[in-house]
């Protein structure tokens, strides 16, 4: 393995649709009131994607020095623990993806608001630190919240509430409250991918001390509490549509809960965590799609 191919690795780039729901959702959202602008639709994807870059090498990088990527865990190898890139190498690559994370940050913000709204530029890049945190403190350091089982706090809050609602202001420079509709449904359906990949792993990260919310409660309780997400996604966004002039046009958008509804047939009847990974990226792209579909409708209604 050459060592680009090891870093496309460590950035695994499978978690990138999922990062980007939600700006496609939020983007969307202001595009049916009537806000767009490409070239800031394209700087809050490239800040959006290299935020998970980051998170992925620090996640690599923590898990492989805690030794929670160990001989136990049911997924892909990571860069780390196969010897493909150093500690120090990830190290490097953590730093410098988290400066490209806060340049495209500040360049996305100062073409949002320019230097007259100095209040809303510095609470978005206040926001955009918070972001890059969290993107490295999941599983980086003895007080990594990933291990305290606060890992699906901080995905619905950033992938779901922040990604949607934020994009949406930053294209419309307010807030419409029924915005929170679909970011509760995609922060909850992101939840549920992480929830998913805790149930696929919960007897390594028992044994090697990584306290997720599945291994507190326990697998039978973890696969309830992935029901409980999917529902509330499918009842925020319908609810969402129901509250529009036309529903009936917005519902193609419901056509990812479909597979959805498919996927949670396969992890009630599933009792071999590892029949789980493939279900990851079911989960993600369906969730993908759903941010997709309604740029599309509000696209072409517009």
């Amino acid at each position: 393995m050459t060592k680009l191919s090891s870093w496309v690795q460590a950035a695994r780039l499978r978690t990138l649709p999922l990062s980007l729901s939600g700006i496609l959702t939020g983007t969307a959202l202001a595009l049916g009131s009537g806000y767009s602008d490409m070239w800031l639709f394209l700087l809050m994807l490239a800040t959006t994607v290299c935020y998970q870059v980051t998170s992925n090498f620090a996640n690599d990088y923590g898990d492989g020095i805690k030794g929670t990527d160990n001989e136990f865990r049911i997924g892909p190898r990571r860069a780390l623990q196969s010897g493909a890139l150093s500690a120090q190498e990830l190290r490097r690559g953590i730093w410098l993806s988290s400066g490209i994370s806060a340049a495209l940050t500040l360049g996305t913000l100062l073409y949002a608001f320019g230097t007259e709204s100095l209040g809303y530029l510095l609470l978005f890049l206040l926001l955009g630190g918070a972001a890059i945190w969290a993107s490295i403190k999941y599983t980086v350091g003895s007080d990594a919240y990933g291990y305290r089982g606060l890992g699906d706090v901080f995905v619905f809050l950033f992938f779901g509430l922040l990604s949607v609602v934020g994009s949406y202001f930053l294209l419309a420079h307010s807030l419409n409250f029924q915005c929170f509709l679909p970011a509760i449904a995609i922060g909850a359906l992101s939840t549920g991918v992480l929830n998913l990949n805790n149930l696929r792993d919960h007897e390594s990260d028992s044994r090697s001390g990584k306290r997720t919310l599945v291994v507190q409660m326990g697998y039978v309780n973890g696969v309830r509490y992935h029901i409980a997400l999917c529902l509330l996604a499918f009842l925020t966004f319908l609810f969402y549509i129901l509250l529009q002039d036309q529903p009936l046009r917005f519902i193609p958008c419901l056509i990812p809960f479909i597979p959805i509804g498919n996927h949670l047939r396969k992890v009630i009847r599933t009792t071999n965590p590892a029949s789980l990974d493939p279900e990851l990226k079911k989960l993600a792209l369906s969730t993908f799609s759903i941010g997709l579909l309604l740029l599309a409708v509000n696209y072409y209604f517009s």
